[in-house]
């Protein structure tokens, strides 16, 4: 008897990384060119966290958290050629969700095990025909273990810093570089060394480093990635055409 894995009837492929690795905006680029579903499971623990400030709940109060996920009134609405718009109860949190210190609160209650498993099943349900492309730190390796092709993102943390820091001059915030270094170090430790879903590369999941690379080399070499893999052309189709077809179509 043959115990090969049967291939998913949605396909999904994982891009998971430390934060300013460029994932997300290398996730949405590719979800955008395949016509496929994007998650980003970062905003999740971002709209979380800015919850919890809003509704005065301690970053180590667990239990608490874990209510507030379970119950989490939030919306993602797509837009085109941006990342999706974020309502929490009714207010659009969009850009507040991207701010420094929202981004290390949910680095913090994304080490709780009880957050974690609350928002595990809202993750899931973003798979939907045809396709996802879900971007985050464990995607491939505990919410979509199955998923066909798994892409982890690397960079120093200096080219993610500098990175960051032209981000945020971009929209008139000055920050200190050497600060951002520091903060993004002490992220990666955080991820890395927590308990429940740590921050690492899945054991078939295939390693790029980002440094010096364009969003669009990035993409790129996951295209060819895709072609790679036998399984996409024979389960994903995107409006009758195979995968590599539709891939061929729209670069």
């Amino acid at each position: 008897m043959s115990h090969q894995k049967e291939p998913a009837i949605i396909p999904i492929i994982t891009i998971d990384g430390a934060s300013g690795t460029g994932k997300g905006t290398v996730s949405q680029l590719l979800a955008t060119r395949l016509c496929w579903n994007f998650l980003d499971s970062g905003a999740l623990y971002r709209v979380l966290a800015l919850a919890a400030q809003k509704h005065c709940v301690a970053l180590d109060n667990e239990k608490a958290l874990e209510v507030l996920a379970e119950h989490l009134d939030v919306q993602f609405i797509a837009q085109e050629n941006k990342l999706p718009k974020v309502i929490l109860e009714g207010e659009d949190v969009t850009d507040t969700i991207r701010t420094e210190p929202i981004g290390n609160s949910a680095s913090i209650i994304a080490a709780l095990p009880a957050v974690r498993a609350a928002l595990l099943s809202r993750q899931r349900a973003f798979r939907e025909a045809p396709g996802l492309v879900a971007d985050g730190r464990d995607m491939g390796t505990v919410v979509f273990p199955d998923a066909e092709l798994k892409i982890f993102l690397t960079a120093s943390p200096e080219e993610r810093a500098l990175r960051r820091y032209h981000q945020l001059l971009e929209k008139g915030i000055n920050v200190n570089l050497s600060d951002l270094i520091e903060e993004l170090r002490e992220r990666d430790k955080r991820d890395q060394e927590r308990t429940v879903a740590p921050l690492k590369p899945a054991a078939d999941a295939i390693c790029i480093n980002t440094n010096g690379l364009s969003v669009e080399d990035v993409v790129n070499r996951i295209v060819t990635e895709i072609t790679r893999k036998k399984a996409f052309p024979v389960i994903s189709t995107l409006t009758g055409m195979k995968l590599v077809e539709a891939l061929e179509v729209t670069e």
